[in-house]
């Protein structure tokens, strides 16, 4: 059994999700990289392993329950248990039209993969988070996800010029899974929060983002590392609470 806290990140082979992994490594957390592609998991394992960050990949596809199942049997077999949720993993399918365009299939395929996945690792990991003196989940979503600031020209411009159906809904969910996960563990030590890393650059957008990853990662880590007195059930970038 490690000695040191026990961080799961989905998608963690790239993007936010590593750069979130090497600075939480470099804080002493053991990290498991779930990733879809075991070649990618493994290589970015190896990448951090070489910056002496002890991290290891998981093959984790949040859209397939078996290797959900399958990542919670090694995490309890090999930990006993799971400190912190990183759920990092997500997706933007659609080309920017209006949202009376838009194909079923792609609302379907963006809430398989930002909502219902998201749901499903949480849900799964949970048993093993509450064997953690204080666990935490991190729930990346994103400032369009604010209804106030994306419908509101004042309260934001830059937002409300963007209007993507299938992905800002789905981060919307993300932000309701945090509240209604948040009051069923009100009780416990643990805490979820919805982080905004802001318009980094990734894959996710072409690599169109004007912040770089490690100012993205800097929410998510500072969510994951909260101390007993943090908030739960909040929405957060770098600057402080974001409106609902």
């Amino acid at each position: 059994m490690s000695t040191s806290k026990i961080v799961l990140i989905t998608g963690g082979n790239k993007g936010i999700g590593l750069e979130t992994a090497r600075q939480l490594g470099k804080l002493g957390f053991t990290i498991l990289l779930g990733s879809r592609d075991e070649a990618r998991g493994q290589e970015a394992t190896a990448t951090l392993t070489a910056e002496n960050i002890n991290a290891k990949a998981i093959t984790l596809d949040i859209t397939d329950l078996d290797t959900i199942q399958s990542a919670v049997k090694q995490i309890d077999d090999q930990y006993g248990a799971l400190d912190v949720l990183i759920n990092n993993a997500g997706v933007c399918l659609e080309s920017g039209l209006p949202p009376s365009q838009h194909e079923l299939t792609v609302l379907r395929n963006t809430y398989e993969t930002n909502v219902f996945g998201s749901f499903s690792v949480t849900k799964a990991m949970l048993p093993l988070i509450k064997k953690s003196p204080a666990g935490r989940i991190v729930n990346l979503s994103s400032g369009l996800a604010s209804l106030t600031e994306y419908n509101t020209p004042e309260s934001d411009a830059e937002k409300y010029g963007i209007n993507l159906l299938a992905y800002m809904s789905s981060k919307t969910a993300v932000n309701a899974l945090t509240v209604l996960f948040a009051k069923e563990l009100k009780d416990t030590p643990i805490k979820i929060n919805s982080a905004d890393p802001g318009y980094t650059a990734t894959d996710l957008n072409g690599h169109t983002g004007y912040r770089t990853v490690e100012q993205g990662a800097s929410i998510v880590v500072k969510l994951a590392t909260l101390l007993g007195d943090g908030p739960n059930g909040g929405f957060f970038d770098e600057n402080g609470v974001i409106p609902w």
